[in-house]
């Protein structure tokens, strides 16, 4: 038998939004409780709690992740970049401010997560086409805007409309 008690805390050290934190958790902890109630950045929204509705995106280690479906201490040592990470000295990302011109969101709860995979497939540097921000969206769920707005958005901040042929 185990000398382990589950609600026995664990130390947690990351980098978050180029910030370095060290804080204690619970090993059931999730990552998205973790970076709401723990760290105090509210920007990322818990929706569904089982990785379907995307709300919870972050960057983790440069990649999107569902942070529902996350233990804190997993990202022990890691680098997570969440929604307050994308304004920089007071300026907004390119993402934010397409989103905004665009009409991309609505009431905004999906928002953050759609946020930060757009910035994944940004960050990759790669031509994207409408379909592959359209695959990209397919996890994120936007009850309000009708997703127009939304890829409209994407494809101006990645500095193009033009896509690859035939892919209209």
């Amino acid at each position: 038998m185990s000398n382990f008690s589950i609600e026995q805390k664990m130390n947690v050290s990351l980098s978050i939004n180029g910030r370095e934190v060290e804080a204690e958790a619970e090993p059931r902890k999730l990552l998205s409780d973790f970076i709401r109630e723990d760290l105090g950045l509210t920007g990322t929204h818990v929706g569904c709690e089982h990785g379907v509705c995307g709300s919870c995106t972050v960057l983790y280690n440069g990649a999107a992740v569902r942070s529902c479906l996350m233990f804190a201490v997993q990202a022990n040592g890691s680098y997570i970049q969440t929604i307050e990470g994308l304004t920089e000295n007071g300026e907004q990302h390119v993402l934010q401010q397409t989103f905004t011109e665009c009409h991309g969101l609505q009431c905004g709860f999906c928002t953050p997560g759609i946020l930060m995979s757009s910035l994944e497939m940004l960050n990759s540097g790669e031509e994207l086409t409408k379909q592959e921000i359209k695959e990209m969206l397919s996890g994120h769920l936007c009850r309000c805007t009708g997703y127009t707005g939304i890829i409209e958005a994407i494809e101006r901040a990645c500095g193009t409309n033009k896509f690859k042929e035939g892919d209209n």
